[in-house]
């Protein structure tokens, strides 16, 4: 199995790396550059014309290290289903944000109705087909509680709540590059000691495409991913936690992808009900970024957050 791992990881690692230099030109002359909203920090201004939709070398790279080396399992392949499936969507929202030039990209309902359907298709293949029951794993106490029909909610609030957290994450140079790489690591490590290990190639080449991507997109970026690789790698993330059973522990592992999605649930509420902001700006890197800090040390204390998220999961996960 190591061989193989490997196999994935130099496969979806390798052609992030090879195909970086040519595809980046690429995008400059078709003028794919991000806008950058003007409510943000000022700072990021200079980033405006930065190419952006990367993320189609992370997907295509973890798609084809999967496929090189793992087995052909249903599960692998529903996985990469649910991947894909959300890359189609951010590859669609990026596409009419720079070619379209329509800011806002996909409407919200339009991008959910996406969302509700790779998830339903989840749901009914996940159940009916591989049979994985409507149980989830209680990290700790070592027990399977079956939810019933609670169950299918939860399968939605995870894949969309999810990818939509990793796309909330990405908002400076090299953070939800990096972020994923520490979760997917600690996932393919899950995948093993759940008796997965056919996901654990998957973990794996997520970690190193992402990894490698960094090449490009550690500060000053290079490259963004776009919501073409930020959906897809939170569906991919969502979708090992849900086919592990450990749809708890993604919520620990994802600890920093949490606090980016609450960050900003707490500051609409908080806005509309009182009309005071409660984080500086929202999503909460920002808040820091504001708050004096360099956009560099941001990122590398949120990557230290999800490290010791990670080895919280695994801790969890070994008992």
């Amino acid at each position: 199995m190591l061989q193989h791992v490997l196999i994935a990881a130099i496969v979806a690692a390798g052609f992030v790396l090879v195909t970086g230099p040519f595809f980046i030109p690429e995008l400059h002359k078709l003028k794919f550059g991000q806008s950058i909203r003007e409510e943000g920090p000022k700072s990021h201004q200079k980033k405006s014309g930065t190419p952006t939709m990367g993320g189609i070398m992370i997907i295509l790279g973890i798609t084809l290290g999967t496929l090189a080396a793992a087995p052909w399992t249903p599960e692998v392949l529903l996985a990469v289903f649910i991947m894909l499936g959300h890359f189609v969507l951010g590859f669609l929202d990026d596409y009419i944000k720079v070619v379209k030039k329509r800011n806002l990209g996909l409407k919200a309902r339009q991008k959910l109705a996406g969302q509700i359907l790779i998830a339903v298709v989840t749901m009914y293949v996940a159940t009916q087909v591989l049979g994985i029951g409507t149980d989830i794993w209680i990290p700790g106490l070592d027990e399977n509680v079956s939810l019933g029909a609670l169950y299918y909610p939860l399968v939605l609030f995870v894949l969309v709540g999810t990818s939509n957290a990793v796309n909330l994450t990405d908002g400076l140079d090299g953070l939800a590059a990096g972020t994923v790489a520490i979760a997917a690591s600690a996932f393919a490590v899950v995948s093993v000691l759940t008796g997965h290990g056919d996901l654990a190639y998957l973990c794996v080449a997520m970690a190193a495409a992402c990894l490698a991507f960094l090449r490009f997109n550690a500060h000053p970026a290079k490259v963004f991913m776009g919501d073409t690789g930020s959906l897809a790698l939170g569906g991919a993330l969502a979708a090992v936690g849900i086919l592990t059973h450990t749809e708890i522990l993604l919520a620990v592992i994802g600890f920093v992808f949490v606090c980016e999605a609450l960050s900003v649930i707490i500051q609409v509420i908080s806005f509309q009900m009182t009309g005071k902001r409660v984080f500086r700006m929202s999503p909460i890197h920002h808040h820091f970024e504001l708050g004096g800090w360099s956009e560099w040390k941001v990122v590398t204390v949120f990557w230290c957050v999800g490290l010791i998220a990670s080895v919280a999961g695994l801790s969890l996960a070994a008992h």
